[in-house]
């Protein structure tokens, strides 16, 4: 019988590793910075436009996000922002890519499951060097039996990575905590799409669940993960 899944995908940041509560953390910094020209809430909404604004020319990842804050600040400051603020979100910046990686609960066991029957893939996006570096330190990398740093996620991305890597979109999954980036194009090119929920999501990553999608699976945890895979069947 032919298998019905040959290949598992897993998204990076906040399914297998912590990332977005250390962009949370900078950007209170930023607002704190800031509190003497706007209030906090105006001051977020700045930030998240200018996000919104440059992922065409910077991509994602921490070094877009500093660029982003920078803009901000001079903006709403009509370009009178001192060079020490300036200076601090620099700093700041650095210190998120200095941060060491602290993996999820349950993130090696989920992958160690699975990586002796099906090929294992890591699918991720942002900046390559930041990426690479927090792969070598989740102490993951032995397991993955490809790894793809991509500038976005979409149908033809998914649907070109598994076909490359093994049978095609159809017979492969993927597992990660956004689900406009890891869910929804998974499924569109053909593929299964599991939600594993995160507590802090990016506001650009939202989406609505595609309740009525035969091949989308939601799980509270990477706990689960072994036991869908086995009830999907292979």
């Amino acid at each position: 019988m032919t298998a019905v899944l040959t290949t598992i995908g897993f998204d990076a940041d906040d399914t297998l590793w912590h990332n977005e509560r250390f962009f949370r953390l900078t950007q209170e910094r930023f607002v704190a910075l800031l509190a003497d020209y706007a209030d906090g809430a105006h001051l977020s909404a700045r930030l998240l436009a200018a996000e919104r604004r440059n992922l065409g020319q910077y991509g994602y990842g921490i070094k877009g996000f500093v660029l982003s804050m920078i803009e901000t600040a001079i903006d709403v400051t009509e370009g009178k922002v001192p060079a020490a603020v300036i200076r601090e979100l620099i700093a700041a910046g650095q210190d998120m890519l200095g941060h060491p990686i602290e993996l999820l609960p349950q993130a090696r066991e989920a992958v160690e499951a699975l990586a002796g029957d099906f090929r294992i893939l890591l699918i991720t996006k942002g900046d390559l060097l930041d990426q690479e570096r927090k792969l070598a330190q989740s102490g993951l990398g032995d397991l993955f039996d490809g790894v793809e740093i991509v500038s976005e996620k979409t149908a033809t991305v998914y649907a070109t990575i598994f076909a490359r890597h093994g049978e095609g979109a159809d017979r492969a999954m993927m597992v990660g905590n956004s689900m406009r980036s890891d869910v929804l194009p998974a499924i569109q090119a053909g593929g299964w799409g599991v939600h594993v929920p995160h507590g802090l999501t990016w506001e650009i990553e939202h989406a609505e669940e595609p309740s009525d999608a035969p091949r989308y699976r939601s799980l509270s945890d990477l706990g689960g993960l072994a036991d869908l895979v086995a009830r999907i069947g292979r």
